[in-house]
């Protein structure tokens, strides 16, 4: 493997790296905020629940972003399903996620 190769690669796992840590929070969050107001129990079990349910979910992340075939394509799952949850969690609370926008 020649210097130029080896750069490449490295910066190809530093990116995942990045991608599976950001990415995988930001659909962590996601994922708590939309099944904390969706759960049908009391709000302290849903939050617990939800909090919960977060660590497999961010593991998962990080697994598609190790395992998609290019970094492209592990961000375009990743940003794609974040913005899908964030669209759902914005329809469901009838606001902005996190006091973005209008």
């Amino acid at each position: 493997m020649n210097r130029s190769s080896s750069l490449s690669a490295r910066a190809s796992v530093a990116g995942r790296l990045v991608l599976a840590a950001g990415g995988g929070y930001a659909v962590a969050a996601f994922t708590t905020a939309l099944l904390s107001l969706t759960l049908p129990m009391p709000r302290a079990e849903a939050v617990t629940t939800a909090t919960l349910l977060s660590f497999p979910v961010m593991v998962s992340i990080v697994v598609v972003a190790f395992a998609a075939r290019s970094l492209g394509r592990a961000a375009a799952i990743v940003g794609g399903l974040a913005l899908a949850l964030a669209l759902a969690l914005r329809l469901v609370a009838g606001s902005p996620p996190f006091g973005f926008g209008s």
